[in-house]
């Protein structure tokens, strides 16, 4: 899940989340942490969906899965470290109605650095369930300045009675190894450690601790979902927390754990994307119509037409709940629910200055409208619009147009993401005649990745039916593999 790239991951919790291998299905993320004795670690949470893997009978006439992992984490070419091993499934005696997943957990030790973690996921009893993925991991903690660990995602906890490797500061915890929570989840339990307070605070001086769930679009708390306490400078402080999520919409949203000085400014922070299912909550309209719209930025806005094509083009930074109300009401909602609901809208942007933040927001939906438009889309429609409003301008594009079996296509390179580090976008042109380039894939937190990406461009004169090949035909003059890695 991934860093303050939340892999906050920040060092976070990165999930990379869910693995599909044509049968085998599997959840994956990490996070890493530090031992007193060991140093720094990442550890690193799997779980198999049961009735996806192959079961054979085994020695002791009862049916079991093997699923075999590896995980190599380099540097350049160097491998730095490295472990492979095989994750065994519960012995059943029918296998045709298995309802179960299995759980993994490994601690890796290494020290700070940045490191390409690759991972390898394949079924023993099924040579074509494999699954391969890398992600980059950075390991940042330093000695004298307070930090925070990874954020670990927790189903359930208990306080210890046999230590084990689930087990921390006194509990042992059942990880849980996904960033997507779905309605039937009503808690969101986490655990995270706080790192040398002792050294960035003198032994009487207090700090405030906070636990809270963040907009992804906004990046402002939610409703009541915050929690702080005080602390007492040490080593290691434990943090294992809960929220009652029954009433989170559906979304995009940050788990945060920061710490702040007496002054409430920030000393440290941590982040941990997550997505929330929860379809039976909507946008309660009842929260704008008292909403006093006279006399504001918004009464100027006459024009009903133009009114709804503002709040159009809010779609790219607005959050799951917003953007179904936006689709499904706005046609039919008359112009003082437009004006009312556009206000609270910037309002819970910018409650200072709200007309400043639209104004400044519509500045870049110009400019999109202006260099991504085609016949029948105007530019903020199109998925280059979107990413462009939603994360901003990349700081490199690595144009396409002229190798000679590829499709047109446009890589953007993002050095900095929402507190991720190092993250790509990547759009085709199908059509070879519009200006609409798709978005077919992404490794940003919230997007989503297409391991096929490159077979997709270069089938231009080649049609390639290996569902087995993810990277297409090396056609002489091909650039993908390079403009990605290395984009200019």
């Amino acid at each position: 899940m991934k860093k303050l790239l939340l892999l906050s991951l920040y060092l976070f919790v990165f999930s990379l989340n869910h693995l599909e291998a044509k049968k085998l299905n599997a959840f994956f993320s990490y996070s890493s942490f530090v031992s007193p004795t060991d140093g720094p670690y990442l550890e690193t949470y799997l779980s198999v969906i049961g009735n996806s893997a192959t079961y054979i009978l085994n020695d002791g006439k009862k049916f079991q899965s093997t699923i075999e992992i590896t995980l190599l984490f380099k540097q350049g070419e160097t491998i730095k470290n490295f472990k492979k091993y095989n994750l065994k499934s519960p012995e059943v005696i029918d296998s045709s109605s298995i309802s179960f997943n299995f759980i993994d957990q490994q601690r890796i030790t290494l020290p700070n650095g940045n490191y390409l973690m690759e991972i390898i996921i394949s079924d023993i009893n099924n040579n074509k369930s494999v699954f391969n993925s890398s992600d980059s991991v950075i390991i940042d903690f330093p000695p004298v300045k307070t930090s925070i660990s990874g954020i670990q995602l927790v189903e359930s906890y208990k306080k210890t009675e046999n230590p084990s490797i689930i087990s921390k500061s006194g509990f042992d915890l059942m990880p849980y190894p996904s960033n997507f929570i779905p309605q039937s989840v009503s808690k969101l339990a986490f655990y995270s450690e706080i790192y040398n307070t002792d050294k960035s605070f003198k032994p009487e001086e207090k700090f405030i601790i906070n636990s809270s769930i963040e907009s992804f679009e906004s990046k402002k708390n939610v409703g009541s979902f915050f929690t702080f306490k005080k602390g007492t400078p040490t080593n290691v402080i434990p943090i294992l927390n809960e929220f009652d999520i029954k009433e989170l919409p559906s979304g995009n949203y940050y788990l945060v754990v920061e710490v702040r000085d007496k002054d409430n400014s920030p000393v440290a922070i941590n982040k941990l994307f997550f997505q929330r299912s929860n379809p039976n909550l909507t946008f309660d309209v009842n929260q704008i119509t008292s909403l006093q719209y006279q006399n504001t930025f918004v009464d100027s806005f006459k024009n009903a037409d133009l009114l709804l094509d503002f709040i159009n083009c809010l779609y790219p930074i607005s959050s799951e709940m917003e953007r179904n109300y936006e689709t499904n009401q706005m046609k039919k909602a008359d112009i003082t629910t437009m004006k009312q609901f556009f206000l609270n809208f910037w309002i819970n942007r910018n409650s200072s200055n709200p007309e400043k933040a639209w104004y400044t927001y519509y500045e870049e939906v110009m400019k999109v409208n202006n260099s991504f438009k085609t016949r029948i889309k105007k530019g903020y429609m199109t998925d280059r619009g979107r990413v462009y409003l939603q994360y901003g301008p990349p700081n490199t594009i690595t144009k396409s147009d002229k190798e000679p079996n590829a499709y047109p296509y446009e890589i953007w390179h993002y050095y900095t993401l929402n507190n991720q580090r190092n993250k790509k976008f990547v759009f085709y042109n199908p059509d070879l005649v519009t200006n609409d380039y798709e978005l077919i894939h992404s490794d940003a937190i919230g997007e989503m990745p297409d391991p096929a990406w490159q077979k997709k461009i270069t089938k231009r004169t080649t049609p390639n039916n290996n569902l087995d090949d993810t990277k297409g035909i090396n056609h002489w003059g091909n650039e993908t593999e390079e403009n990605f890695s290395l984009p200019k």
